[in-house]
């Protein structure tokens, strides 16, 4: 009975496989030939169940012929992603949403970050958001000033803003100055991103400003983005905030000081060294020193 009911499942999925492999070149041919019908809705839901495909290089296939028809795709792959029982399918709706870019997907994909059960799908959500870039800003900001909402969602919001980089410039200006130091930081992380692509004046003036910032997160973050940058103006900068009352805030000046690795960090390095009272501060300061030596 058992091998009975194991052979007619594996008859199932064979068939299943076959038609999968039917409908997608019947589409394909369909492309090829500039015949597809955009309109036919069941066939465009039909090839978003294909997405459940047990075959993984099946689904990247659905995945890339519902690209290649686009945003025509984005209503009844929104629905998958909202509704269908299957996760993988929701998961597949999700990363097919970031090949195609749709700007209108936006509110659908942060209703799945948010509330989906499944961390491939939030997953999933956050790189489309991150691939549509400039129209998901405001909503990522918005998720990031948040109060009530996981680290992990947080966390994916502030990776989304840096990625998405340049393009969200013009936000990344005004939320500088929001009241929620997370916003703050996650700002100053992706201004840094935008700086590497476009090393401009008033990105560094906005990270070397961050290094007064109230918060003892926004003030580290700063320091490590001009380090990575190697941003020799900001030493003065650095160097003022070795003698900071917080001892992360001097550990992150010492750190960047000695990415940025000019020599004329030693002397002041080693000033603060000698008035430094917290053992651990006092080891990345000699490993500085070392460093730049």
């Amino acid at each position: 009975m058992v091998n009975s009911n194991t052979q007619s499942q594996d008859a199932s999925i064979v068939l299943a496989h076959a038609e999968t492999d039917a409908l997608l070149q019947k589409v394909t041919e369909q492309i090829d030939l500039d015949t597809f019908d955009v309109n036919d809705a069941d066939l465009l839901r039909s090839l978003v169940e294909c997405l459940g495909d047990t075959r993984g290089m099946t689904r990247l296939r659905c995945a890339e012929t519902l690209a290649e028809i686009g945003e025509a795709a984005t209503p009844f792959l929104l629905d998958a992603l909202a509704n269908h029982v299957n996760p993988v399918v929701r998961r597949a709706a999700g990363k097919t949403l970031t090949l195609i870019g749709d700007p209108t997907a936006v509110p659908n994909l942060i209703h799945a970050l948010l509330n989906d059960e499944d961390t491939v799908v939030k997953g999933s959500s956050i790189g489309a958001l991150a691939r549509i870039g400039e129209p998901s800003v405001q909503a990522l900001l918005d998720i990031l000033a948040s109060t009530d909402l996981p680290e992990s969602t947080i966390g994916h919001a502030a990776w989304a803003l840096a990625f998405i980089g340049a393009g969200a410039k013009e936000y990344l200006y005004r939320a500088i100055a929001s009241d929620s130091p997370v916003v703050r930081g996650a700002v100053v992380g992706a201004i840094a991103k935008v700086a590497q692509e476009e090393p401009k004046a008033d990105l560094f003036e906005i990270l070397v400003k961050s290094l007064t910032d109230v918060d003892v997160d926004v003030r580290c973050e700063a320091a490590a983005a001009l380090g990575n940058l190697a941003y020799k103006p900001a030493i003065p900068n650095l160097i003022e905030l070795l003698h900071h009352g917080d001892g992360e805030s001097r550990r992150a000046a010492a750190l960047s000081l000695m990415k940025v690795g000019d020599r004329s960090a030693i002397e002041p390095l080693q000033t603060a060294l000698a008035q430094e009272s917290e053992p651990a501060v006092q080891g990345v300061i000699k490993l500085a020193i070392s460093q730049i030596k």
